[in-house]
Order: structure tokens, then sequence, then C-alpha cells
């Protein structure tokens, strides 16, 4: 009970067998994204065509994210001997998010008015387009704080499974989670068959992930064929500044957080490279989702707090669209001419902080939240957004892998935080050298950090 979904780790030093590098995943899914960026450039529409095969493996996907996060977490909260340890990482989990988003925004802040890449654009505000951004206003505008709150709670416990809503699953698993592990023996049957359920549930995973090339293949196909790369170079100062806005947190804020608890980022982005890469085709995090969470369990994070901190990462720790919101605000308004004072750009930060919630789990967050960001600073238009809606695809990209790169951090983190980060799984999914941990052991460590592997 409560063990590892997944086969048992190799130990530091047993011999490990690998396939040859073009049956990999990350091979097929790589030269799929190839051969889906030269058919949309050179057939554009054929390339448009190809969208159904895109959107088909994000439903593929989807169709089994509601039972993973609720197998997850309702097995690995009744395995806790202690009830107040889900509140004890949610708590932490949430201080994380805190700290690191609000980071994120000051840090596009900050690059975005050094950099300055509106400036010298010239736009004149009369000539924009407003009907072309009225729907994501008119979405920011409907959402609010406490409608997002009152959301959570589904209206019956399968509603929340037939509409796929991850915090709504994530709401209705921790409190079935929470009454088996209350209930004690009477519910061992119960937990056995959901847990021999998640082995099944985790095996489906793996057979819809050998569908991942034809995916990125069909939805960068349609984004290259619907967009063009005419639409980078018409914006490229703004594209390349989020891009390397984006880099400088992962490799650089992220990298020391990783480094101050004993991993290293450039490891963790090669053990990903598969689900990155997926993600980089179908401009979809959700894409990765089930895979991210059974990686991270086999990487030695424990399933409770896997469970926990990655469907609400997902909602709530979003450092790409962050970093976004504010550099993408302050172009606006640099490329119109328009000075935004101290003043305006706090407060254009504090807005950001609640408008990147309220907006969470939405389709087109990013863009959402940036109307709901601007409605609050009269003086840059709304209408404004019209200027970067060419290019929000390529940039919707870059803002699904930091989010996705900044919740697998967050999940290792938590982890190590409680004591349960398993340092001899880590080290052999992140390929330390054999004999090495990951980093010294913490004398003041509970009994959960010990080196042991465990296997159903």
């Amino acid at each position: 009970m409560g063990g590892r979904l997944l086969q048992p780790v190799p130990t530091a030093g047993a011999p490990v067998v690998r396939r040859p590098f073009y049956r990999s995943l990350y091979f097929m899914v790589l030269l799929a994204i190839l051969a889906g960026g030269a058919v949309g450039h050179f057939w554009p529409e054929l390339g448009k065509d190809l969208k159904p095969l895109g959107d088909a493996f994000i439903k593929l996907v989807k169709m089994i994210i509601a039972p993973v996060i609720f197998l997850t977490i309702a097995t690995g909260i009744a395995g806790m001997r202690d009830l107040g340890k889900v509140g004890r990482v949610a708590a932490k989990a949430f201080g994380y998010f805190f700290f690191f988003s609000t980071l994120a925004l000051i840090i596009g802040l900050v690059i975005a008015n050094v950099v300055q890449p509106g400036r010298g654009l010239n736009i004149d505000p009369a000539t924009l387009n407003a009907g072309a951004v009225a729907q994501y206003a008119s979405a920011a505008h409907e959402t609010t704080i406490v409608g997002f709150l009152t959301s959570i709670i589904p209206t019956t416990l399968i509603s929340a499974f037939v509409e796929g809503n991850i915090l709504q699953v994530l709401f209705v698993a921790i409190l079935f989670g929470i009454a088996m592990a209350i209930v004690g023996d009477a519910a061992a049957p119960v937990h056995r068959a959901l847990d021999s359920l998640s082995q099944i549930m985790f095996k489906l995973v793996a057979i819809l992930m050998k569908a991942a090339p034809i995916g990125a293949f069909g939805a960068f196909a349609f984004t290259i064929g619907a967009y063009g790369l005419g639409a980078i170079a018409n914006l490229a100062a703004l594209i390349a500044t989020f891009y390397l806005t984006s880099l400088i947190f992962v490799l650089g804020v992220l990298g020391a957080v990783c480094w101050i608890n004993g991993f290293s980022i450039f490891r963790l982005i090669a053990y990903l490279k598969e689900e990155l890469l997926l993600v980089l085709g179908t401009s979809s995090s959700e894409a990765a989702l089930p895979s991210l969470m059974q990686k991270l369990e086999r990487a030695g994070a424990p399933r409770s707090v896997v469970g926990l901190v990655v469907p609400t990462g997902y909602s709530f720790n979003l450092d790409g669209t962050n970093i976004y919101m504010t550099m993408a605000a302050l172009f606006i308004a640099q490329a119109m001419n328009i000075d935004l004072s101290l003043q305006d750009q706090i407060l254009l930060l504090l807005v950001a902080m609640l408008s990147s919630k309220g907006a969470a789990g939405i389709t087109g967050a990013g863009f959402i939240t940036l109307a709901a960001t601007l409605a609050v600073v009269p003086s840059v238009p709304i209408a404004g957004m019209a200027l970067i809606l060419g290019i929000d695809r390529f940039m919707s990209e870059c803002r699904a892998l930091t989010n996705f790169v900044g919740n697998a951090v967050a999940t290792l983190v938590v982890a190590r935080w409680e004591g349960e980060l398993d340092r001899e799984a880590l080290n052999a999914a992140l390929g330390s050298p054999p004999g090495k941990l990951a980093a010294p052991p913490d004398p003041a460590a509970g009994p959960g950090d010990k080196n042991v592997i465990t296997a159903d």
C-alpha cells in the first residue's frame, strides 16, 4: 500500500539497459516537431488542416488527467499516518508558489524596463483593432477571485470528473483520501483496489504517450501554418526578451533553488526532456501532466506530495505566465509611447498577483489575465493587446515550458522540506554519479528522508 506506481528504480551502479536513441520518445517527438514546422512553413494550408491531430492527442491526455490526480492523491493521503501532514504540505507549497510567482512578476517588470522591447514602434492607439481582443477582455471582466474560489467546489462528486476541472478533482480527492485515512482498516479493501487501479491508469498513460509524436507533429504544423514565421520576425524583440528572461529565471533562479536543495536543474531538465518537447510541440503543459507526476514519483518524491503540489501548481504556480504578464503590459505601453510611473507599475504588479490566480485553469488564461491586469491601469488601453495577439501562440510555448519546469522544481523542493525526498531514487533518476548523494543528508531530517526505495 502506498508503494511506487512504477517499476523499482535501479540502484546506483546497477547496469541500465538503454534503447537506441532513435527509438526514444524524445527523438521521435523532436523529429515530429521539425517535420511539423517544415510542413507548416512550406505548405501552410496543409499545416492548418493537421490541427485535429494535435487537438485529438491533447483530448486523449485530458481524458485521463482527472482519474490520475484522484487516484494519486486519494491513495497517497490514505497511506499517511499523520493527517496534519496534508495541511503542512499544502502550506509549504503555497508559500513556495506565492514567493516565486511574485519574484517572476518582479523579474519580468525589471527586465522589461531595462531592455524596453517596445520602444521605438510608435504605435497610434487609434489604429488598433479593439474587436480582436474583445473576447479576452470580456472573459477577464467575468472572472473574479471569489468566483474562482467558489468554483473549486463541484456541484456533485461525479461532476468534478465529468467536467475535468483539475482543482475540483483535487478537492474531492483530498476529502476522499482523508475519509479513507480516518476510517482506517475498514477502508483497506478500497485502498488496495485504488492502488491497483493506479497502476493500470499509469500503464494507460504509457500507452497514450506513444501517440505523442503524432500530436506534436499536427499541433506544430498548425502553429507554423496558421501564424507563420513572419509573425516572429515582426515582434522579434519582445519574443527574444521574453524567452531570454524565462531562461534566466529557470537557469538562474530555479537553478539556484535546485542547487540549494541538492540537485541540478540541468539534470532535471534532461530527465524531463521528453515532456518538455511535448509541451513545446503542443503548446500545452497539460499534455505532459500525467507523465510529470509519474516521473517525479520515480525521482523520489512521495505520492502524497506529488499529488498535492503538481495539480495545485498548475493553477497557482505559473512562473512563465507571470513573467509574460508584466513584460507584455510594459511592451504595449512602450510601443504606444505611454510612460508608466513607478506607482502605476507597482499597481500593475499587485493586480497581476491577484488576476493570475483568478483566471487560473481557464483556456487562454495568459491573455485573459493580461486583460484583467491592464483594466486597472487606465493609461494603457486593453486594445493594445492586439499588438501581440499574432505572436501569443509562440509566447504560449515559452510560458508553458517555464510553468512546467517551475512545478517540477516545486514538487521536489517541497518533498525535501518534508524530509521525504528519496535521495537514492533521485540520484538514479537524474543520473548522478554512483555512490554520491545529490546532497549531504540533513541531520535534522525525519525518518522519511532515508535512502530506501519501495515498490509494490
